[in-house]
């Protein structure tokens, strides 16, 4: 089943976050992010050619993390976003974040 087919479930902690393999795994239906900080986090790099879009990107991002229920770090600025997953209740990466990164992927 493709990653953006799947809705988000909540983690209330409790797990174990997903291994390095594992996220490497799902890392193939999140194209052009990245693991970071030892496969504890998903990140993306977007660039833009100006401010506003680079703006739009994080409001479309902003809308579908309240719908999902899955929240990033944001950061943007004049011709870029970065956009970063992780579940913090788990300190590390859960299918949500794979989820969350193919879902970006659509808007973008």
């Amino acid at each position: 089943m493709s990653l953006t087919t799947k809705t988000c479930t909540p983690c209330r902690g409790g797990i174990s976050p997903l291994t390095l393999q594992q996220a490497q795994n799902l890392l193939v239906e999140a194209k052009e992010w990245s693991l970071i900080e030892n496969g504890t986090k998903l990140r993306r790099e977007f660039k833009f050619n100006d401010f506003a879009s680079a703006w739009a990107l994080v409001n479309e991002v902003s809308k579908l993390s309240e719908a999902e229920g899955h929240h990033p770090d944001i950061s943007f600025g004049w011709g870029y976003c970065h956009v970063v997953f992780q579940t913090h209740k788990i300190t590390g990466l859960h299918e949500n974040d794979f989820i969350m990164a193919a879902k970006v992927n659509a808007l973008a």
